[in-house]
């Protein structure tokens, strides 16, 4: 029986040095990106770890920073630029 996820916990790019505050946080998933092979196993079962690639996690928190930016400062100019930096090509 699969369980039910109730809380998940999430970290834009390198996330590992939050996973075991995810733990404690009582996560049922943390989403995050870059994690090593061995990583994985410090999971130990007590949380799923969803990988979902450091440009990818990112692409979105961009926006949430220019937002959260914007708002505090209002009268800074806050631009984002629009070059892909992806390095990786899906098929």
């Amino acid at each position: 029986r699969q369980k039910e996820v109730k809380r998940v916990a999430v970290c834009g790019v390198a996330g590992r040095f939050l996973l075991n505050n995810a733990i404690a946080g009582g996560a049922d998933v943390f989403i995050t990106a870059d994690f090593k092979y061995h990583d994985f196993f410090d999971a130990d079962g007590k949380i799923v770890v969803a990988d979902v690639g450091h440009f990818e996690s990112e692409q979105f928190t961009k926006h949430l920073l220019i937002e959260k930016i914007s708002e505090k400062f209002p009268t800074f100019a806050a631009l984002m630029s629009k070059i892909n930096t992806n390095p990786i090509k899906y098929l």
